[in-house]
């Protein structure tokens, strides 16, 4: 089905994390069907090799940087070639992270601090990197994903939910922080979305039952309805929103 286009974002430089694959990848064709500059980040190197020559050879602007975002230098250093590359980002999309599911009782302080690394820490470094060209430009939008697995209190993963739960927190305080340099910092919160490794792990048919008695709407959650989100936080067209949640979850209770 047609979608809307936003002319602001035609020749915008767009950063997003975990970009390779889901609803990174996603919004990633969708920011460069805009005509944005897409540079994206992504610890899989093949498949964001891919998506990237994939859509430079459709006449797209896209790059490409392989990154463990746990590696904070490593993430300033992808981050600064990208930068190289397409210039300074005036929208960044911190997308990347992980659900493996965990039960508490088997938690250690290592896996604890490797969650945190994988669904948190990497966002707030992320935003430090690129406020200053931000502060500079004078604009900016910052997008961070959220979950609303903690809004339903979802079983089998507390410190996800533990990690997801302080975005919103971070979205807000920063939102304070750089509002003044006329830079919006907002949390998306999908619900339960059918990536591939959505449906490949954990979306069987019971557990799509069960959830879709949750929902307000009969639909399941594709990927494009969390881009087209991200698509209006960076556009221009919603200059006045900020320090708030979007939820694409279909009314999920």
């Amino acid at each position: 089905m047609p979608f809307a286009r936003y002319p602001s974002l035609n020749g915008a430089v767009v950063l997003i994390t975990g970009g390779a694959a889901g609803i990174g990848e996603a919004m990633v064709r969708a920011f460069a069907a805009q005509g944005a500059q897409v540079g994206f980040v992504d610890i899989d190197e093949q498949g964001g090799r891919a998506l990237a020559d994939a859509l430079t050879g459709a006449g797209a602007k896209a790059w490409f940087e392989p990154c463990d975002l746990r590696d904070i230098e490593a993430l300033r250093a992808a981050f600064a070639r990208v930068k190289g590359a397409l210039g300074p980002a005036g929208v960044l999309v911190n997308n990347a992270a992980r659900d493996d599911r965990h039960g508490w009782e088997y938690v250690t302080p290592d896996y604890y601090d490797e969650r945190m690394a994988t669904n948190l820490r990497h966002m707030f470094f992320a935003i430090q990197a690129v406020a200053p060209d931000m502060i500079a430009a004078g604009k900016g939008s910052i997008i961070n994903f959220g979950s609303n697995s903690w809004f339903e209190a979802v079983g089998g993963l507390p410190v996800y939910a533990t990690a997801k739960s302080a975005v919103h927190g971070m979205t807000r305080s920063f939102a304070r922080e750089l509002g003044k340099h006329r830079i919006r910092v907002n949390t998306i919160v999908p619900g339960w979305v059918m990536t591939e490794r959505q449906k490949t792990l954990w979306a069987k048919p019971e557990a799509i039952a069960r959830h879709l008695e949750r929902q307000c709407l009969p639909d399941l959650i594709e990927p494009a309805y969390l881009a087209n989100m991200a698509l209006f936080l960076a556009a221009d067209d919603s200059a006045m929103c900020t320090a708030n949640n979007y939820m694409v979850e279909a009314g999920s209770i």
